[in-house]
């Protein structure tokens, strides 16, 4: 695996634990060689990520659009830096660099893009696998409504058995990367999205 997609707060949070995560999993990817993926933004989770990689010599490639660059939001130091007309582009860019997908704790745009890459990954246009890094918790509510929507039938369990959930860094990544391996395909096709 060479590059995962982190989708994060723009905001930091109430809780210290979210940087701190934020910086662990940049540290560990960098160690692994593992590219950042993400939002291009420095502020939030986003940047903390960001920082804590290529501090550690690693690589972080921003995709961010032209109207978050207007409210200086911007990261500036990054490995590369994509800049993009709109967030429909900005999510495809990210999937087609990516191997895999991280949610850390964020607000509604994370939810949007994590969402968008389990239904890609639902409809086959792509193979790619995602994981909650369920830092203090915090996804466990939304996975308790992914559970009801099962019971529901409004969800197949064939999906929800795909997600990757983990607290502990390190076995996120080592259970991506086993993912990865087993399954992960390219971008099938960008048109159908």
């Amino acid at each position: 695996m060479k590059s995962i997609a982190v989708f994060c707060g723009a905001n930091a949070g109430n809780n210290p634990a979210y940087a701190a995560a934020a910086t662990k999993l940049g540290q560990l990817m960098a160690a692994q060689s593992i590219r950042l993926v993400f939002g291009g933004g420095k502020v939030g989770l986003m940047g903390t990520i960001a920082d804590a990689i290529l501090a550690k010599g690693g690589e972080a490639i921003g995709v961010i659009p032209q109207s978050l660059i207007d409210r200086e939001v911007a990261h500036t130091g990054l490995t590369e830096q994509h800049v993009v007309k709109t967030m429909h582009e900005r999510k495809a860019l990210m999937a087609s660099k990516s191997d895999a997908f991280i949610a850390m704790p964020g607000g509604f745009g994370t939810l949007d893009e994590i969402n968008e890459i389990i239904t890609w990954n639902q409809l086959a246009i792509i193979k790619k696998p995602v994981a909650f890094y369920n830092v203090n918790g915090f996804y466990n509510k939304f996975l308790e409504f992914i559970s009801d929507s099962v019971r529901e039938g409004l969800v197949k369990q064939e999906f929800v058995n795909k997600l990757i959930v983990e607290s502990d860094a390190e076995m996120l990544l080592q259970k991506l990367t086993t993912y990865a391996d087993a399954e992960s395909e390219d971008w099938v096709d960008s048109e159908r999205i």
